[in-house]
């Protein structure tokens, strides 16, 4: 005798084509996951890097040249010095004067930027610690932290010199310890 089943009893599997969108999604997950851990192992971007053009949106009262935004091709010609900070970062304190006088220094040549990229902040906390250190050169927030993503930075403080090329040439991970560090790594590349 053979048994049969009822269509009530019988079991039926997950069509193919639920199949098939459920994997794609599961591989394209792993895809993601697999890419997120491998630019994490990277480090941040090195020396001889070519620079990525950027837009960093900047704070009402630190534009530059009354820009509300600035790109990073705008400087192609131009050293650029990009610092990351937090008003929350005890490191950032001890570098804020040094970075504020060597800007007051450079500026004046017109052959070098500044540019502040608040990190991970609130704009009224930003702004007191700009006040606090009396910043003068363009700051604005890395907003969805898309330019520190860009760069893999690993904290704060954290600051990139670009050639006139576009070309990193030197990455401070850490507070600057003087002035006179900072002026070690720009006279060599204004020298060029």
């Amino acid at each position: 005798m053979t048994e049969s089943t009822s269509p009530a009893t019988q079991r039926r599997g997950v069509p193919l084509w639920a199949q098939i969108i459920i994997w794609v999604f599961l591989v394209g997950l792993l895809a993601i996951v697999a890419l997120g851990l491998n630019r994490a192992q990277q480090g941040t971007v090195q020396p001889g890097h070519k620079i990525d053009n950027f837009t960093l949106p900047l704070f009402s009262g630190y534009e530059y040249e009354g820009k509300s935004e600035v790109h990073l091709d705008d400087f192609r010609g131009k050293i650029v010095v990009i610092n990351f900070w937090a008003s929350w970062c005890k490191p950032c304190e001890q570098e804020a004067a040094e970075l504020q006088e060597a800007w007051e220094q450079y500026e004046p040549t017109g052959e070098v930027v500044f540019l502040g990229v608040d990190y991970v902040d609130t704009e009224p906390e930003a702004r007191v610690y700009l006040k606090k250190f009396g910043i003068t050169y363009s700051n604005g927030p890395d907003l969805a932290t898309r330019i520190s993503q860009y760069f893999r930075i690993k904290g704060v403080p954290e600051t990139y010199f670009v050639d006139r090329e576009g070309v990193l040439q030197y990455v401070q991970v850490g507070p600057f310890s003087s002035i006179q560090q900072i002026k070690d790594i720009l006279d060599p590349m204004l020298a060029e």
